[in-house]
């Protein structure tokens, strides 16, 4: 028997696991699109900031024979990288939800110089088939997914579920979103809550909500080093979480514990996220600043089959003892320190909530 996660959501009325489809998606994204057959137009198709491309320069420097070759200074880059389409992998319960999902959050926050602000971005919505109306409220809604910039391009680092039930779910879309304004290329990026609606075996973007995570503030010694850990890998909604101020000692201090053993990549801190657990009316720990979800272990993507579930069961006992009341994931464990203390299902087959009391 599984048993309900108190503040992560109850099993009951969860999809089961089945495969589905990927060519279904909301408004009927065209076959194309959801098979990537057609890539997302790119501002640009310069390489990221940061990648061997873009940090090698554009020529070489002669030196003799036998001496190493001299690096040139790197510059900073003046171009957008290209747009990537994200794609499901193996693993996913209802991916043509979190495809619907996907597409629309990288139409609305990828677009080239000139196709700035809302209406462009409502434009962008109704070629993927959404209604005028519904286009024009989603646009208005994207709120931190329109930087005010000439143009951007969002990069999604991964899509994982708020909430899945038989009819309705939430997906997570964890974006990078470096924008450009005059020859200045400004790193960011957020994630944004994306509600659906399924009928008809089709699922429908309803109202998105971007994280918010609010201004910066003085970091605590926990913070600088979560911030400065090589082995903890956090998207900027995170990042701004933290230095937000707003995220509780007790994650900070976990996370750098399981970093003491693990590579761990989050994709959920508190923005972002559904403020009560989905389908209930109760507050989750996220918004409160009291869990994180990791979404990758040692490099290892939890929803993947192939990903050693000894790993993902390791990590869950490492978390629990780490001093998290509330452990979930893809796999149901037994023991714990109460009777509630891990817990599985669909929402949490592809990542791992690290959840605290305080």
């Amino acid at each position: 028997m599984v048993l309900p996660s108190p503040l992560c959501g109850p099993p009951a009325g969860s999809v089961a696991r089945r495969s589905v489809l990927m060519g279904t998606a909301a408004w009927c994204l065209s076959a194309t699109a959801c098979s990537g057959g057609t890539k997302t137009v790119s501002p640009t198709a310069t390489p990221t900031a940061g990648s061997p491309a873009a940090s090698m320069g554009s020529g070489t420097t002669s030196s003799a024979p036998g001496s190493p070759t001299p690096s040139p200074a790197a510059s900073p880059p003046t171009e957008l990288p290209a747009a990537v389409a994200w794609h499901p992998g193996p693993g996913e319960i209802e991916p043509a939800a979190k495809l619907a999902a996907v597409r629309l959050v990288e139409a609305l926050g990828t677009w080239p110089a000139g196709q700035a602000g809302d209406g462009a971005a409502a434009e962008r919505a109704a070629r993927l088939g959404v209604p005028e109306d519904s286009a024009t409220q989603l646009a208005r809604e994207a709120g931190s997914l329109l930087p005010s910039a000439d143009a951007a391009v969002v990069r999604v680092i991964d899509a994982q579920y708020g909430g899945i039930l038989s009819d309705s779910a939430s997906v997570l879309v964890v974006c990078d979103q470096p924008s450009l304004t005059g020859s200045t290329v400004k790193r960011g990026g957020t994630t944004v809550d994306v509600r659906l609606s399924r009928s008809s075996d089709a699922w429908r973007v309803t109202t998105l909500h971007p994280a918010a995570p609010g201004p910066a503030r003085p970091l605590t010694a926990a913070a600088r080093e979560v911030l400065a850990q090589s082995r903890i890998e956090l998207p900027p909604a995170s990042v701004a979480d933290i230095r937000s101020g707003a995220v509780h000692e007790s994650v900070l201090r976990a996370m750098l514990q399981l970093a003491g053993t693990y590579r761990l990549s989050v994709s959920v801190v508190r923005s972002g996220h559904p403020l009560d657990v989905f389908g209930t009316d109760r507050p989750s720990d996220h918004p409160l600043g009291r869990a994180f979800d990791v979404w990758r272990i040692n490099g290892r993507v939890v929803v993947d089959p192939a990903t050693s579930r000894t790993l993902i069961t390791a990590f869950m006992r490492a978390a629990a003892a780490a001093g998290s009341y509330n452990v979930g994931g893809p796999v149901q464990l037994t023991g714990g320190t109460t009777a509630n203390q891990f817990f599985s299902d669909d929402t949490h087959h592809d990542h791992v909530h690290v959840g605290f009391s305080s």
